[in-house]
């Protein structure tokens, strides 16, 4: 399920931004201040919301005044996506729409929840979820496509409390198709946070499929590949060996404590190198090609700023595994201030943020004639990027 479009309305520097037409690898440009972090604290809030509830995701931030754009903390938060799904066979374009607002006391409530599509190729979409401050209703056979509007079954519900995500609660049961599928795509995303120093120490010797947000599984997940895909370990060996000068073997070999330890081979040495004694470029390498090479895609994938501890004739090759993650399935949006990372780009693949009047703005690169002039003349993305020719894109300059 792809996310074609994302409305941000209040949520900090995001007082209301579109995004249409997002590609499968999203990547975002912009200067330090300027909000690339605040999209992926989006995909957070909205996991964190769905995997406790609102009021948890908005208490870890700080509280609604400091999640609300600087001004408007009596005003609602509105975060609405747009994306791709198949329901019994037909393809349709859902949006989910979620509006929170504080009560009197300041503490967040959902205001509005609704998930809608059309039932056919004509007529207005379709409310097949809608909650107002924790009542509402859901469609119960929303599949049958066959049977006109009044016909469908409304199947009213009353949450808990109005701080819960009514598709957390409602996505447990087949009979809300759409609900149950929204849920399963949020509770999968994956917002990387690599940190080294957690990488280096050996692990229990416990089991995991996927890597985690901190990425201090690695041992684990790199044993499962072996163990279960071994045609996909040796593509991230092959891959090892080409960008990092000397490496010939990786393993994650058990210890006699029972955990794992992470061991690369140096072919210019007799003896193995344990994880903590080789570089930070060699290990932030090594556990995106882990990442990118898991055999079951995130269907959203957030890393910031990838170019951190790499040799910069590293990054085009590594902008090509994120691009072929995202044709494997799994949609990918980055942050970076690389113009090597840019140079393997396409403008339609760029979005570039934009202060305007303290707060953010965000244009598609392809939408600039002038950015795409130069291109076709045989300019690269990042170079352009370097010269600061992306600059004031929101402003209407090129």
């Amino acid at each position: 399920m792809k996310i074609e479009s994302i409305t941000i309305k209040n949520y900090r520097l995001f007082r209301d931004v579109h995004i249409t037409d997002i590609p499968p690898l999203c990547v975002l440009v912009g200067a330090n201040g300027t909000g690339k972090s605040t999209l992926f604290d989006v995909f957070s809030f909205l996991k964190d919301a769905l995997t406790q509830n609102v009021g948890n995701a908005i208490a870890k931030r700080g509280g609604y005044k400091e999640v609300a754009s600087r001004g408007f903390a009596d005003e609602s938060i509105e975060i609405t996506l747009q994306f791709r799904l198949e329901i019994t066979g037909y393809e349709r374009l859902v949006t989910y729409v979620l509006m929170i607002s504080p009560d009197r006391s300041g503490l967040p409530l959902i205001e509005r929840e609704i998930l809608r599509y059309k039932r056919g190729e004509s007529g207005a979409p379709f409310h097949f979820l809608d909650f107002k401050k924790g009542k509402g209703y859901a469609i119960n056979n929303e599949e049958d496509f066959s049977k006109p509007d009044r016909d469908l079954t409304r199947e009213a519900q009353a949450l808990d409390t109005p701080d819960i995500l009514a598709v957390k609660g409602l996505g447990q049961f087949d009979r809300f198709k759409a609900a149950k599928a929204f849920r399963a795509m949020i509770e999968n995303w994956h917002i990387s946070d690599f940190h080294i120093a957690g990488m280096r120490p050996s692990s229990e010797s416990s089991y995991a499929e996927h890597m985690s947000t901190s990425g201090d599984n690695i041992a684990q997940v790199a044993h499962y590949i072996y163990t279960h895909y071994r045609e996909q370990f040796e593509k991230i060996l092959d891959a090892m060996k080409r960008r990092v000068p000397g490496v010939s073997l990786v393993e994650a070999r058990p210890t006699e404590e029972g955990k794992l330890l992470l061991r690369f081979q140096d072919g210019s040495f007799k003896d193995p190198f344990i994880a903590r004694y080789v570089s930070d470029g060699t290990m932030k390498m090594f556990a995106y090609l882990v990442l990118l090479n898991d055999p079951k895609p995130f269907p959203l994938l957030a890393v910031e700023e990838p170019e951190n501890q790499l040799y910069v004739e590293l990054l085009p090759e590594l902008a090509e595994e994120f691009r072929a993650y995202a044709d494997r399935g799994g949609q990918v949006f980055i942050s970076t201030h690389s113009p090597e990372f840019l140079n393997a780009l396409g403008l339609d693949e760029i979005y570039c943020l934009n202060k305007q009047q303290g707060f953010t703005q965000i244009t598609k690169a392809s939408d600039s004639k002038t950015l795409c002039a130069l291109v076709e003349a045989g300019d690269l993305p990042g170079y352009l990027w370097k010269q600061g020719l992306f600059e004031g894109l929101n402003r209407g300059i090129g």
